[in-house]
């Protein structure tokens, strides 16, 4: 069949199999909500392990949404013998797309796609600083965005340091946003601040994140114990497991103890019922150091939160100012909770603000939207590379 009457067929390729979200999370969504009369799916899992077996239901949900699952068992990173069965599995099924995810994988996919016929190749980076790493900076702009025929960015910000930090050419970058899938509603009956004794009219506040340096959560528990100082009532939940540094909750927890808040500051660690935890909340928060385009900023939208966080990276694409939230300044205790305070004294302000975030993310920040973008990109530089499947083989090495 040739290829201008089959489906465009796409490998994904990225670290995990993405259930827990973050840039996994939006590669997979990618994945299964690229439109199927137009596009066929192959998911490649790079780096499959124990965890990514023991996790049926994703791998179910990737079939039933009609996207096969490679998984890709390596030994350690220089064992290569799984590489070669992807390039092999990319040239039988005459794959037209790599699209890659995060630095691994971008890496992976900017040595590996001209061996599998010279597809189009999309680079797609998360998030990360764009500084203080050299090494990473000369793999995106030397072997990454010169193998890529497009490198995107999740947020402007991101865009703009990819350029003018990195050295990419501008021609190659591209911004799209992220956008998250409906948020599974709140489970009814269920009471979380009588599960937690938290007092049914206190103050709530929630932060969801992975301990990773790159939240400076010190930074919101000093801000948790000014807002105490002005209103003693409030309650902070910090949602999310820890990822790089062991250890970190019970180093957060022990300064909240330190700072003197006591219970008024709980650390929950990882969970799966988000959704519920959110929904009990009356403001959002983070205060990131750098961000690409927070998936948690825009379950805080979608329940109704209004939003207070750092004016980093894709933040200001998802939190208008004075609109469906504030941004502060990083690094800022103080401010970060004279913003707080000022919503949690100001409860019709936090619901105009509430409502207005759910709006702007529904219109603006759907998953649909984000696989939609992502398919015309496709598209596109598939007509700008101009050549046929034959072609491509040909040349191949």
């Amino acid at each position: 069949m040739d290829r201008a009457e089959r489906r465009i067929r796409v490998l994904t390729m990225v670290d995990g199999l993405g259930t827990a979200g973050g840039g996994e999370g939006i590669a997979r969504q990618i994945a299964l909500h690229l439109d199927r009369d137009r596009f066929e799916v192959v998911f490649c899992v790079t780096r499959w392990g124990a965890k990514e077996a023991a996790d049926v239901d994703g791998q179910v949900e990737l079939r039933e949404a009609g996207v096969a699952l490679f998984p890709l068992s390596r030994d350690g990173r220089f064992d290569l013998a799984p590489w070669r069965s992807l390039v092999g599995r990319a040239r039988r099924s005459e794959i037209d797309v790599v699209h890659t995810h995060k630095i691994g994988s971008n890496v992976w996919g900017a040595l590996l796609s001209p061996l599998m016929g010279r597809p189009v190749f999309v680079a797609h980076e998360h998030t990360w600083s764009y500084d203080g790493n050299p090494t990473r900076v000369f793999l995106d702009r030397e072997l990454i965005a010169r193998r890529a025929d497009a490198f995107v960015a999740v947020s402007r910000e991101d865009q703009r340091r990819m350029i003018e930090i990195e050295g990419v050419p501008p021609a190659k970058t591209r911004f799209i946003a992220n956008g998250i899938p409906p948020f599974p509603p709140a489970t009814p009956g269920r009471d979380i601040r009588a599960e937690l004794a938290i007092a049914a009219d206190a103050p709530l506040v929630g932060v969801v994140a992975t301990l990773r340096p790159q939240k400076a959560l010190e930074v919101m528990v000093r801000a948790a114990a000014q807002v105490h100082e002005e209103v003693p009532e409030a309650v902070f939940l910090l949602i999310g497991g820890e990822a790089e540094v062991v250890g970190e909750a019970d180093r957060l927890a022990a300064l909240a103890g330190e700072l003197g808040l006591g219970d008024s500051f709980r650390v929950l660690g990882q969970r799966d019922d988000v959704p519920d935890l959110v929904a009990a909340l009356d403001i959002g928060a983070l205060s990131s150091d750098f961000e690409g385009s927070p998936l948690s900023v825009m379950e805080y939208m979608e329940a109704g939160k209004p939003v207070v966080a750092t004016n980093v990276g894709g933040l200001p694409d998802l939190v208008v100012e004075g609109v469906n939230g504030f941004l502060v300044e990083r690094q800022d205790p103080a401010a970060l909770a004279a913003a707080l305070v000022a919503l949690l004294r100001d409860p019709e302000l936090a619901r105009r603000m509430g409502e207005a975030g759910r709006t702007r993310r529904r219109e603006e920040f759907s998953i649909e939207a984000t696989a939609r973008r992502c398919g015309e990109l496709y598209e596109e530089l598939m007509v700008a590379k101009g050549s046929t499947r034959q072609d491509r083989d040909r040349n191949a090495p």
